[in-house]
């Protein structure tokens, strides 16, 4: 549940006249083994891991020859980190105790297909840069990261956003506990491949916001990414006039983002900070102090990998994914299926054709609906969480499409299979027209001044899900 934040929002603000500015980093991991050698990029959930290594860091100059804000402010905490270290997932490669192996051919094609689905332009030669970061999240001190493409664009309800630049970087390690000043970190998901998208700052308000990473993840979607929660994260830099700039972090929901910018907004007006910050998106929608934000002193060249040139044959063997909106807008038109409901589809890589010719008497909206709508029913009815396996939707759709089940009809045998209850078929044979004409009858002789509401009650009572209310109300109104 989102706890009501405690900063008051102005009501109405106006972000044009604020001088409101806003860009979106998205970060992406890509569903492959790990981008500098081949362990599998899989979350260990061991209790015990199999190695623990200690460490502590420290800041280095960049390639200007300074050291980052960020960095020094990191280093002036004093923390020793913990690393915990798994046989089936680890390496030396992510304790850095061996050279990084040869980039992930199968990453860096992924990365190059979004890349060109963004309409950006792919850099001829990339170098490899390692970008410092001692908070722990990344045992050696640093992070490699590379530039894959740059000026690509997209387009959303209010005008093109562009996209200056897009990297493929390794994932960091997982913060596990933090007691005193010492860190622990998880190493399972260090090293799995990250493709980060930048924006230029031409997010217009807050809902515009909400808009631009939802249409961006759609077309990482498109593509060989990982899915689920902590695959894909999104963060905000966002100025007003006079103003620095800051990077909000942290962001899991799309819903939240418009709210956390309004509440950030309202601080900027209220506290009328100085400094650039990075901040973290807390659960009550507010926001707090990181560290400073960091700068270009953190950069510098990576010498333990080469060049990777990027020429026109490579390209050419790029072969891009169809677009989810694309495919999506197919089957909308296709079938007349609700937009978001053809997108959910898509996304779940459901083979909603071969549905549809498997169960020609149903509807394919109520096909669609017992894929995709009725498990979320489900839980908001009934608190059931289940994810339904081919198997499972094979025998729920085959007692819907040989009797003809409604709605009601169909929830009862999802919570049966959820619940591991037997399932009689003969509890679902469709009711005949003329049984449910002489029980309407039945109940008017029994009770003559009973509305055509109180009539249907009763015959929905008895036969719920086996019958087609509309049709029902329409008899009951006849035979009055």
């Amino acid at each position: 549940m989102v706890i009501i934040t405690q900063i008051k929002v102005t009501k109405m603000l106006n972000y044009k006249k604020l001088g409101f500015k806003a860009g979106l980093e998205i970060h992406q991991q890509l569903d492959t083994k790990k981008l500098f050698c081949s362990c599998p990029s899989i979350l260990n959930k061991k209790e015990a891991p199999n190695l623990i290594v200690r460490r502590k860091l420290r800041a280095v100059a960049g390639l200007s020859g300074e050291k980052d804000i960020a960095a020094l402010h990191e280093q002036q905490k004093d923390l020793t980190f913990n690393y915990e270290f798994y046989h089936d997932c680890n390496c030396l490669v992510e304790l850095d105790e061996s050279p990084p192996e040869e980039i992930n051919k199968e990453a860096l094609k992924i990365a190059l297909q979004i890349s060109l689905l963004l309409k950006a332009k792919i850099v001829p030669k990339i170098k490899v840069m390692r970008k410092i970061v001692i908070d722990g999240s990344n045992v050696s001190g640093f992070q490699r990261t590379m530039l894959i493409a740059k000026n690509g664009k997209i387009k959303t309800s209010k005008g093109i956003v562009k996209i200056p630049a897009i990297f493929l970087e390794e994932e960091a390690a997982k913060k596990i506990k933090t007691v005193d000043k010492e860190v622990t970190y998880r190493l399972d998901r260090l090293g799995i491949p990250l493709l980060e998208i930048a924006t230029y700052p031409d997010i217009k308000d807050p809902e515009h916001a909400k808009e631009t990473a939802g249409i961006i993840g759609t077309i990482l979607r498109s593509a060989k990414v990982k899915r689920g929660i902590g695959s894909i994260r999104q963060d905000v830099n966002l100025s007003i006039r006079n103003s620095p700039r800051m990077e909000i972090k942290g962001f899991q929901d799309l819903k939240l983002i418009p709210k956390i910018i309004e509440c950030e907004v309202s601080r900027l007006l209220k506290e009328n900070p100085k400094q650039a910050e990075v901040r973290k998106a807390e659960p009550n929608l507010t926001t707090s102090f990181l560290r400073p934000l960091p700068g270009e002193a953190r950069i510098y060249p990576e010498t333990d990998i080469p060049e990777i040139k990027i020429d026109k044959k490579l390209l050419s063997k790029i072969k891009l994914p169809e677009l989810i909106t694309e495919k999506a807008l197919d089957l909308e038109r296709e079938f007349s299926l609700h937009p978001e409901i053809a997108k959910e589809i898509i996304e779940n890589k459901i083979d909603f054709k071969a549905f549809v010719k498997n169960y020609p008497r149903t509807s394919p909206k109520f096909l669609s609906q017992i894929l995709i709508e009725m498990p979320k029913e489900l839980k908001a009815r009934f608190n059931i969480i289940h994810k339904f396996t081919d198997m499972e939707f094979k025998e729920v759709l085959t007692l819907a499409d040989n009797h003809s089940l409604q709605k009601e009809a169909v929830i009862d045998i999802m919570i049966k299979i959820v619940k591991k209850q037997k399932i009689n078929p003969a509890d679902y044979k469709q009711v005949s027209f003329q049984e449910i004409e002489q029980e309407i009858k039945k109940v008017i002789q029994i009770n003559p001044s009973l509305q055509p509401n109180a009539i249907m009650g009763i015959i929905m009572k008895k036969y719920s899900g086996k019958i087609n209310p509309k049709e029902v109300f329409d008899l009951i109104k006849k035979l009055q």
